[in-house]
């Protein structure tokens, strides 16, 4: 792990930091100015910086913004013992990570690193029981006229209750644009759920969703709250929508319309006030078409629709995201990768990516791992196999049955996707439900890989 830079002119303060965060197992450099501190930060990699406001000849937002020039996903936290509101908004607007009063607990400091790290690494805010991970939202990266768009009237309709409707292809951030909305809908501190539909286990997604009494079937043991009711004030993301079984969208249309939901094996209904965000990957004008979605249900969540376009048709967001992902990987593997050459860049913008931005994600934190210097050449983007692949994905051999070549296929796909179940049936043409249902048949089978060629 990178040290941590403590930025503070006031020398008790500085000791006590040092001594707070070395008794929590971090490594620390401290500063007593701007100066000294950006001097510091040249010389080597860090995790992540905590300045105070008021510094001598250069203050804590001047750190901050040289800071974010030089490595942008660097975190930094801003101490202060003049706690303004003003202060506090211009700390954030600038890109600070986290804003913290004096004098504050080495508890609470350290809650605050972690939250700051949480966000670089991009987790995305889900509710788990009764418990809530942070809300910070993933970062949206785009120069695209396009998206920048969607995430402008995102921003507008984020405070209002209206039902969202996303949809675009795998891997091109409709999750993301649902932590965006939620995080600007004025309710930070309220439930996010997020859900998989289409990994709702068979015969239990009434239950996942609605919740269930106790004894209102086999092995329910407790009383237990469903998604909706967990995301109670807040916002539920029903990711994968178009695989949620028919029996179940009828369920779920009287829970938008009614805004209530009845427990399994429950008396009575219980009265839910939750923001729906529903993600689809399938075209779902076409899913009602073919009889696999119910069209008052489209109806009911395509409220406020959004597309996010895949990468192919914006090619002029590839060089800023590749620049991103390799200061984020180089941050958090601490390599000294600070460039990509321009025939690594071009190749780059060569591909189709198929996977879009979480393949293109997948493809630099690789080319960070590989690279050797301070410079991403072709050769640590490591994309002769995928090419080759792409280009041969399967050999048709005589005597081998059909069934035989499907798994063979599926197994494939999957690797060549690094077993993205979702965007391996995406490829395949088939629903992950259907997907799923295969690999449970060779599991069944003892059949755990492609043949041997």
């Amino acid at each position: 792990m990178n040290p941590i830079l403590i930025v503070d002119n006031e020398a008790d303060m500085r000791s006590s930091l040092v001594h707070a965060l070395s008794n929590h197992g971090y490594s620390v450099v401290s500063a007593t100015n701007g100066t000294q501190a950006l001097d510091e930060f040249g010389k080597g990699r860090f995790s992540l910086v905590i300045a105070d406001m008021k510094l001598p000849e250069m203050s804590g937002i001047d750190i901050l913004a040289e800071v974010k020039k030089v490595s942008p996903h660097v975190p930094v936290i801003m101490t202060t013992a003049d706690g303004t509101v003003q202060n506090a908004v211009e700390a954030m607007q600038c890109g600070a990570s986290d804003y913290i009063l004096k004098p504050f607990s080495p508890e609470a400091l350290d809650a605050a690193i972690r939250k700051a790290w949480r966000t670089v690494k991009g987790c995305t805010p889900v509710v788990s029981g009764a418990e809530a991970a942070d809300d910070d939202p993933k970062t949206m990266v785009t120069q695209d006229p396009k998206l920048l768009r969607v995430l402008k009237l995102a921003k507008e309709i984020a405070p209002s209750k209206a039902t969202v409707l996303i949809q675009g292809e795998s891997g091109t951030g409709k999750e993301v644009l649902a932590s965006f909305i939620h995080s600007h809908s004025g309710g930070g501190e309220r439930p996010y759920v997020a859900i998989n539909c289409a990994s709702l286990p068979d015969g239990l997604a009434e239950s996942e969703l609605f919740g269930h009494e106790k004894g209102s079937f086999t092995g329910a043991m407790n009383r237990k709250k469903g998604k909706f009711e967990l995301a109670h004030l807040g916002t539920i993301v029903l990711d994968e929508i178009s695989e949620m079984p028919l029996a179940i969208q009828a369920k779920l249309l009287r829970a938008i319309q009614e805004r209530r939901i009845d427990r399994v094996g429950g008396s009575s209904p219980i009265p839910v006030d939750v923001r729906i965000i529903a993600i689809s990957n399938r075209d779902l004008k076409a899913a009602v078409k073919e009889g696999k979605f119910r069209e008052d249900l489209f109806y009911r969540v395509n409220v406020i629709p959004f597309t996010i376009p895949p990468l192919r048709e914006r090619k002029g967001d590839i060089p800023v995201l590749a620049r991103f992902f390799m200061e984020k990987y180089g941050t958090l593997y601490a390599k000294p990768v600070r460039e990509i050459s321009d025939a690594a860049l071009s190749r780059l913008m060569d591909l189709e990516w198929k996977g879009n931005v979480r393949e293109l994600e997948n493809t630099m934190e690789r080319a960070v791992l590989l690279a050797e210097s301070e410079t991403i050449m072709p050769d640590h983007l490591f994309l002769d196999d995928v090419k080759a692949s792409r280009g041969h994905p399967i050999q048709v051999r005589p005597g081998v049955t059909v069934r035989e070549m499907e798994r063979e296929l599926i197994y494939k796909t999957l690797k060549e996707v690094d077993d993205n179940r979702t965007h391996a049936a995406e490829m395949l043409g088939i629903s992950i439900r259907t997907l799923r249902n295969k690999l449970r048949e060779y599991k069944d089978e003892g059949l755990s890989g492609p043949m041997d060629a």
